[in-house]
């Protein structure tokens, strides 16, 4: 090797090469016509279809679940609405001033000065037609600030003019309106009914997401029912909401106001709250308080509320123990906060309830930590004649009372 010249070195290496492509090619063609081989081949041919070909799909049509949650969809997301807020907020500009003239020239100290307005975007939620005419739906805490101008904006991103036309007094829900219904009047969403929700059962949430994604829409169950929470983030600080619907539907910023479904397609709630420090844990205002409100709004031109005229505790097996009750349960009528046990001239006064008394039924229906006496007191109508049943001093006794109207 070491006497080769460079010419027949490299045709050395040449002829090696050919002879061994020979050798490779005439034992492949044996092998593959034996079938020894074809099992290699077809693996190797396999795993290349999968990584270069189509992703593999896999069978699954939709269950009836999911057609039924699809149909709802498409028939409700129409009637479901973007709420914007808007007004005019002060232009700050930044200036600089020296205090000291030419004692120090370079001393210079900013200042700040309004310079004018600016209309601009201070809120958005959600809110949904309950009827054809413009009436919707929507949270308190999404249209109270009184300085601000709201618009709707539609599904098909038309946006038109708002007017507030009730504030409820007590839980976070208002009626707002807007005109021009096309031939046919908007389409809306039919309420349900939320005294006969179950815990499991299948729920829909549509709305505003950040406001910014509009109709974005969640499912999940009702994951709990009658609780009491306490709801910060509007223009009047935090809010106790009671007998509120819990979903581990997802609610984001932005979805208050939108309704939560029943898999029917009707409104159940108002998607109003969310847990911050949870992972889908949601609250919804049930819909028949919503039904009272749009009635009354209708008919009165506010929402009105009913009216007994005392101020209570709650009794528990706790204070049962402190102050020596012989029942668990009931509202004892005290002062609070500085406030009578009983008003002046209010029904309660008026049939004679004392401090002390015992509230322990309404109509039959027991109070207690799940049914208080204001969650009782508010599905009545203005007028309504309730019958009191009373624990005083150790007896029973009954009472008829007709409620009036807050003022």
């Amino acid at each position: 090797m070491e006497h080769l010249t460079k010419s027949q070195l490299i045709f050395l290496v040449l002829l090696v090469a050919f002879v061994t492509s020979m050798v490779t090619g005439i034992m492949t063609v044996a092998l593959i016509s034996e079938g020894s081989v074809a099992g290699p081949i077809q693996t190797i041919q396999r795993v290349i279809e999968r990584t270069t070909g189509p992703a593999e799909v896999i069978e699954n049509p939709p269950t009836a679940e999911q057609d039924t949650i699809i149909k709802i969809v498409e028939n409700t997301s129409p009637a479901v609405v973007s709420i914007v807020a808007t007004k005019d907020v002060p232009v700050i500009e930044q200036y600089y001033t020296n205090p000291f003239g030419d004692f120090f020239p370079d001393f210079l100290v900013p200042q700040y000065r309004q310079r004018g307005t600016q209309r601009q975007q201070v809120g958005a939620g959600t809110g949904f037609f309950v009827a054809g005419d413009g009436t919707i739906v929507t949270n308190k805490h999404v249209v109270s600030d009184a300085a601000a101008s709201y618009s709707v904006i539609l599904n098909n991103g038309k946006s038109i003019a708002a007017k507030v036309l009730a504030l409820d007094p007590v839980k976070d829900i208002a009626v707002i309106k807007i005109e021009g219904p096309p031939a046919g009047g908007f389409p809306f969403i039919q309420l349900g009914d939320s005294s006969d929700l179950k815990v499991g059962q299948t729920v829909v949430a549509i709305g505003n997401a950040l406001g910014e994604f509009q109709n974005t829409v969640s499912t999940g169950v009702v994951s709990g029912l009658s609780r009491t929470i306490v709801a910060s983030g509007g223009a009047s600080g935090p809010e106790v909401l009671q007998q509120v619907i819990q979903t581990d539907a997802a609610i984001n910023p932005g979805n208050s106001g939108g309704p939560l479904l029943d898999i029917s397609g009707r409104a159940i709630g108002i998607n109003s709250a969310i847990a911050a420090d949870a992972q889908n844990i949601g609250f919804a205002i049930p819909i028949n308080s919503v039904k009272k409100a749009v009635e009354d709004v209708k008919s009165f031109g506010r929402i009105r509320y009913p009216f007994l005229g005392v101020n209570y505790i709650i009794i528990n097996p706790a204070i049962k123990e402190v102050r020596k009750f012989s029942v668990d349960y009931g509202a004892l009528v005290t002062a609070s906060n500085g406030e009578l046990a009983v008003v002046p001239d209010s029904p309660a006064k008026k049939v004679g309830i004392q401090q002390g008394d015992i509230i322990l039924e309404i109509d039959g229906k027991r109070v207690d930590q799940n049914n208080t006496l204001a969650d009782q007191i508010s599905s009545k109508r203005i007028g309504d004649k309730i019958k009191l049943k009373i624990l005083r001093e150790g007896k029973e006794i009954f009472l008829e009372a007709e409620l009036e109207e807050r003022t």
